[in-house]
C-alpha cells in the first residue's frame, strides 16, 4: 500500500504525518480521512485552488494534470513545477511526500 508523507505545516499539521493510502484515492481525501483539515472550498470539484499541494517526492507516479486543473493551478499561491490540486491528484502505486503551502487564495476560511 502506498505511503503519503505530509511535511509539517504550522497550523494544519504541525507534526507532519505519515499515512497509508489506498491506490486510487485523491490526496485530498487521504488527508481528510487522516484528520488533516486541508481546505477544499469547492468541495473537491476542481473549481478553486484551496487544496493546492506541492509534491516534493513521487510526482512522476501521479497521472498528468488535466487541462482544467492546469488552468486553475496558475492562480494558486506559491505555485511550483510540482504543484497539484490535491482533489484531482490520485495516489497510484508510488509513495508521495507532499507539502501544504502556508497560504491559499481563499479569502475566508472556516478553520481560522
Amino acid at each position: 500500500m502506498p505511503r503519503l508523507r505530509v511535511l509539517p505545516h504550522e497550523t494544519i499539521c504541525p507534526g507532519g504525518a505519515d499515512i497509508e493510502v489506498e491506490s486510487g484515492v485523491s490526496i485530498c481525501d487521504a488527508l481528510l480521512e487522516a484528520g488533516i483539515p486541508i481546505e477544499h472550498a469547492c468541495e473537491k470539484s476542481c473549481a478553486c485552488t484551496t487544496c493546492h499541494v506541492i509534491v516534493r517526492e513521487g510526482f512522476g507516479s501521479l497521472d498528468p494534470a488535466a487541462e482544467k486543473e492546469e488552468d486553475l493551478l496558475d492562480k494558486a499561491w506559491g505555485l511550483e513545477p510540482a504543484s497539484r490540486l490535491s482533489c484531482q491528484a490520485r495516489v497510484r502505486q508510488g509513495d508521495l511526500v507532499v507539502e501544504i503551502p502556508k497560504y491559499t487564495i481563499n479569502m475566508v476560511s472556516e478553520h481560522r
